[in-house]
């Protein structure tokens, strides 16, 4: 039996569900490295937002029957998202 929904089974529904999750690991990980190792905030916010438009949980799941864990994730996500930004518009502002 195939599962249709990856919250019951913790496992991506379909090989788009697994691509999205790839590359939305690797980009939330690409502005860890460019935020931290680099000190580069703008490529570092850049692929924090390209990450952003890879749903890593289930993509065809309509937004108001995520679990609220999913939509914490993903709010927790763009907050850390418009903090950047902040950062840098406060920083280019104060030049």
């Amino acid at each position: 039996m195939k599962a249709t929904n990856s919250s019951a089974t913790g496992q991506p529904a379909d090989k788009s569900s697994l691509f999205n999750r790839t590359l939305y690991t690797a980009f939330v990980l690409l502005s860890i490295y460019y935020l931290f190792l680099n000190k580069d905030v703008a490529n570092a916010m850049s692929s924090l937002g390209i990450a952003l438009a890879f749903d890593p949980f289930d993509p065809k799941m309509a937004w108001d029957k995520r679990p609220l864990y999913q939509k914490l994730w993903l709010y927790a996500h763009l907050f850390i998202l418009l903090i950047l930004i902040g950062y840098l518009v406060f920083n280019f502002i104060n030049r």
